[in-house]
This record gives C-alpha cells, sequence and structure tokens, in this order.
C-alpha cells in the first residue's frame, strides 16, 4: 500500500516524464502501470524492511522469540502426518502448520493431524 502510495507521489512530481514519453501508450495508462510496478515492489520488499524495523524496536525479545518459534516449529515437525498416505479423496491437513494462528489453532491442527492417521490406519472391512 505504501509502495503504491509512495510510486503516485513521485510519479506525479514528473520525474518519469522521459520515461513515459518512450512508452508507445497513453501516458495515463504508463504513468497507472508504473504506480502497479512500485506497489508490486513494495508488496515484495515490505516484509524485509518491516521484519528488520521490528527486530531493531525489539531487539531484547529476538532470542526469546527465535526460540520459541525454533521450538514450535519443531513440534509441529514431530506431530505432523506422514503425506505418502494422502490422495485426492484425503488430503493432508495443513502440512506445515501454516493456518495456526492461536493455542486454540495449535490444538485444533493437532486434532486435525491425529484425525487424518486414524483415517490412514482404519482397517477397512
Amino acid at each position: 500500500m505504501l509502495g503504491g502510495a509512495g510510486g503516485a507521489i513521485l510519479l506525479s512530481t514528473g520525474m518519469a516524464e522521459p520515461v513515459v514519453m518512450q512508452i508507445p501508450l497513453d501516458p495515463f495508462v504508463t504513468l497507472g502501470l508504473m504506480t502497479l510496478a512500485c506497489a508490486a515492489m513494495g508488496w515484495l520488499v515490505g516484509p524485509s524492511i518491516g521484519n528488520q524495523v521490528f527486530y531493531l524496536l525489539n531487539h531484547r525479545l529476538k532470542a526469546q522469540m527465535m526460540s520459541k518459534e525454533t521450538e514450535f516449529f519443531a513440534r509441529v515437525k514431530k506431530n505432523r502426518v506422514d503425506p505418502s498416505n494422502s490422495s485426492a479423496g484425503n488430503p493432508v491437513p495443513d502440512f506445515y502448520g501454516e493456518k495456526i494462528q492461536s493455542v486454540s489453532g495449535y490444538r485444533q491442527w493437532l486434532k486435525d493431524q491425529r484425525a487424518f492417521n486414524k483415517k490412514k490406519t482404519r482397517a477397512f472391512v
């Protein structure tokens, strides 16, 4: 969002006039595409800059956060199901734990993993 706004402000100052004149499109279309390109660059670069700023502001907590994150990922790796037993009718439930947002979400993820394992090991008659 900020990348698009910054790009629009930068382009409105007239800095891109030489480039706009070389592209054989309507200037409004060209400026719109350039603004979208700035927004895309902001979307790509934003998380990297945001993480660095966050860790600069919270440098005292970084080691604790990293250790908890490492412990959490180890738990996810230990408790996730074997994907070799999945199929189109029985897909693996959130293999990497990407949808976990809270403790209750983690508990639900564990239940889903156990349910998948039960389906896998259930004997069909």
